[in-house]
């Protein structure tokens, strides 16, 4: 019998933030008839001392009702995930920002079977958020198993049962630095190329947690070894075919990894959890210096979000994967469609695909250049020239030419300074005259000429041949009588 006694763990104390037992205590007040059970993830990190981003809560019934009340206690937002099985997610603001709760009723008839319902060890332990949060129930010994840095399946059937617990274990394993025992990791082989049995959404929001990884290199590692990765992008098989012609110093595969650990390198470096060690290298710590300018509109930029919590991160890390196939833009149109990207999400992915190339040749002293490079795409602009610096370290490696990459640098820094500073006079000027006032003007009817002409006056402003309304009304005749 599992021993569902709760108990003091026997190597350390959990640590819960002063938010954990602020909520803690304003729950205690609301007289709730049942019990509320923190499930999961958070007690797994409150036991292994990391910060807690967001809370499950397992209750016996009435779970939506539940999480209703915890919103209204905090004035938060809740949101139904799903009525049927009676899960609730609730949005909170604190001090040290937003927190979210999930509250589902227990899967199966009560808290022994909702825990051995669990992917892993580690994850199937719980604490009562009403009663003593240091003491934990543990009927699978998932302590032992994190403090021996172990991920072990809850059952034989747990990763059978549902195969996307497979890139689960790969994505923990890979997160908090653990290794997966013989028995799952013969599991998570045998029974995870049924992943794609399983959602599309399930599979993206999985992938997607891999690819937000700090470690997503090595994460990417695994899937391969595993044949995971084949699965989910066939397409990218055909790189490790692919020779790549000098000044390259790897093969098409090793290339696109070397990319992926450049890209998840520079956005690590212009971060605000940049160490003096992550920028120790020549090409991070030219970065890291001439990128200050612009650090905390690049973390703007980064921190985007989409739809489910999904990480613009992620969105780079996966162009940066798929950048050297022959058709990565058509490829990268495809994933988007078949795991359900949004429309923002497959716009910047094949945008910055499509124009790293050019952020790393662009005339960067050239006004007209620069505006014909960020017109079309505009912030997506900035993923392309991330992808092209990191891409650019890979094609050269270890022979990297110290000069040459001062200039990369160089490049992208001032097509950084005209986004973020001279987005009005060159990125996207405001018109002097628009398409009605062309076609009242000069007696036009519409047409494919209008835009011509917008684009010519737009870059004429650009390069400051049109400074006035007049001057714009003669550049477009001029250009008619060509």
């Amino acid at each position: 019998m599992n021993d569902m006694t709760p108990h003091k763990p026997a190597t350390r104390n959990l640590l819960w933030s002063d938010i954990i037992l602020n909520i803690q205590d304003v729950l205690l007040t609301l007289n709730f008839a049942e019990p509320l059970y923190i499930v999961g993830g958070a007690v797994r990190d409150a036991f292994l001392h990391l910060p807690i981003k967001d809370i499950d809560i397992a209750v016996p019934s009435k779970s939506i009702q539940s999480a209703r009340k915890i919103a209204n206690a905090f004035e938060g937002d809740i949101y139904v995930m799903d009525d049927e099985r009676g899960v609730a997610r609730v949005l909170i603001e604190t001090t040290e920002g937003q927190l979210t709760i999930d509250v589902a009723a227990f899967r199966g008839d009560n808290l022994q079977q909702d825990i051995l319902g669990r992917d892993f060890t580690i994850n199937a332990m719980a604490v009562d958020l009403l009663g003593d949060l240091q003491l934990l129930i543990d009927p699978l010994n998932g302590e032992a198993d994190a403090t021996q840095k172990v991920i072990r399946r809850c059952t034989s059937a747990s990763i059978k049962d549902d195969p996307i617990r497979a890139l689960r274990a790969v994505r923990q394993s890979t997160q908090l630095k653990l290794r997966i025992e013989p028995e799952t990791i013969k599991d998570v082989r045998q029974y995870g190329k049924n992943l794609l049995n399983t959602s599309p959404e399930r599979v993206r929001d999985e992938l997607f947690k891999i690819l937000g990884l700090k470690r997503a290199p090595v994460a990417l590692k695994v899937l391969d070894a595993l044949g995971f990765l084949q699965l989910i992008i066939p397409e990218l098989e055909v790189l490790k075919d692919k020779t790549l012609p000098s000044p390259h110093v790897f093969d098409a595969w090793k290339q696109a990894i070397e990319s992926v650990e450049n890209v998840v390198g520079i956005m690590d470096t212009i971060s605000y959890r940049r160490s003096d060690s992550t920028a120790a290298s020549f090409g991070y710590g030219m970065l890291a210096m001439q990128f200050d300018r612009f650090r905390a509109e690049l973390n703007d930029h980064l921190a985007t979000t989409y739809p489910d919590d999904r990480k613009h991160t992620a969105i780079i890390v996966l162009a940066t994967l798929l950048h050297r196939l022959d058709n990565a833009p058509q490829v990268a149109g495809l994933f988007a469609d078949e795991f359900h990207l949004s429309n923002a999400e497959k716009k910047r992915l094949i945008a910055m695909i499509t124009h790293y190339e050019a952020s790393q040749v662009i005339d960067h002293t050239d006004s007209l250049s620069v505006h014909r490079f960020w017109y079309p795409i505009g912030e997506s602009g900035v993923d392309a020239i991330l992808l092209g610096l990191a891409d650019y370290l890979a094609t050269y490696g270890n022979e990297l030419d110290q000069d040459a990459w001062l200039f990369q640098v160089e490049r992208a820094l001032m097509l950084l300074f005209a986004f973020y500073e001279q987005h009005d006079e060159i990125v996207s000027p405001q018109p002097f005259v628009n398409g009605n006032d062309l076609m009242e003007t000069l007696n036009l009817d519409g047409g494919r000429i209008i835009g011509e002409l917008l684009t010519t006056l737009r870059e004429a402003q650009v390069v400051g041949e049109v400074t006035s309304r007049d001057e714009a009304f003669e550049v477009a005749r001029a250009y008619m009588q060509q």
